[in-house]
C-alpha cells in the first residue's frame, strides 16, 4: 500500500472519529477512502449512505470508475453527478437511489433542489481535494451541502494543503477530527508526472 493507504485505511475502520488527511494528487487516496468505505456501507440498503464531493467533473468520474472497480464484486451501486452532462441521464439513474453518490458540489445541488438526492441518511461524507474546491469557488456550496447533511455522519476530508478556509470548516462541520499528513505539508507529489 502507498503511505496515504496505509495510514488512512486502519483508522477508517477502526477509529470513529473525522479525518482531515493531507495528502498530495496522485498518492492513492481513492483506494484510502473508497475501500473502507465500500467495507462499511450496507449494500442491502437502497438509499444514499456516502457522499464523495469533487472538485471536477474529471476527478468525479475517475472516483466513481475507480470505486465501481473495487466493488465490482458487490451489490453497490455507484453514481457519479455532474456539471457538462445531460442531465436527464443522471436523473434516470437516480430513479433507484444507489450506496455512493461522487458529485461535483453544483450538479449536486441542482439535483438536491429538483428532489432527487436526499442527504438525510448518508453516513459518510468524502471532500476530496477540498483546497482545490476551494480555490474553484465551491465554498457556499460546500457549506450548503454539510447543512444537508445529518450531524451523525462521519467525515473525511482530503486536501493537498491547509489553507485557513479548510481549517475554518473542520472546525465548524467536523467533530473531533484527526489530522493524518503524508509527506510534507504543504508540498507536491512526485507520483504526479
Amino acid at each position: 500500500p502507498m503511505p496515504v493507504q496505509e495510514k488512512v485505511i486502519p483508522f477508517m475502520l477502526e477509529k470513529n472519529s473525522d479525518l482531515v488527511a493531507l495528502a498530495q494528487t496522485g498518492t492513492g487516496k481513492t483506494a484510502a477512502f473508497g475501500l473502507p468505505l465500500l467495507n462499511m456501507i450496507d449494500a442491502n440498503r437502497k438509499q444514499v449512505q456516502a457522499l464523495v464531493l469533487a472538485p471536477t467533473r474529471e476527478l468525479c468520474i475517475q472516483i466513481s470508475n475507480d470505486l465501481k472497480n473495487f466493488s465490482k464484486h458487490l451489490h453497490t451501486r455507484v453514481v457519479p453527478v455532474y456539471g457538462g452532462e445531460d442531465i436527464r441521464t443522471q436523473l434516470k439513474q437516480l430513479d433507484t437511489p444507489p450506496q455512493i453518490i461522487v458529485a461535483t458540489p453544483g450538479r449536486l445541488i441542482d439535483l438536491i433542489e429538483r428532489g432527487k438526492i436526499e442527504l438525510g441518511g448518508i453516513n459518510f461524507l468524502v471532500l476530496d481535494e477540498a483546497d482545490e474546491m476551494l480555490n474553484m469557488g465551491f465554498k457556499e456550496d460546500i457549506e450548503t451541502i454539510l447543512q444537508r447533511t445529518p450531524d451523525t455522519r462521519r467525515t473525511m476530508l482530503f486536501s493537498a494543503t491547509m489553507p485557513k478556509e479548510i481549517a475554518m470548516i473542520a472546525k465548524r462541520y467536523m467533530k473531533n477530527y484527526e489530522e493524518i499528513t503524508i509527506g510534507t505539508k504543504n508540498s507536491g507529489s512526485e507520483n504526479v508526472a
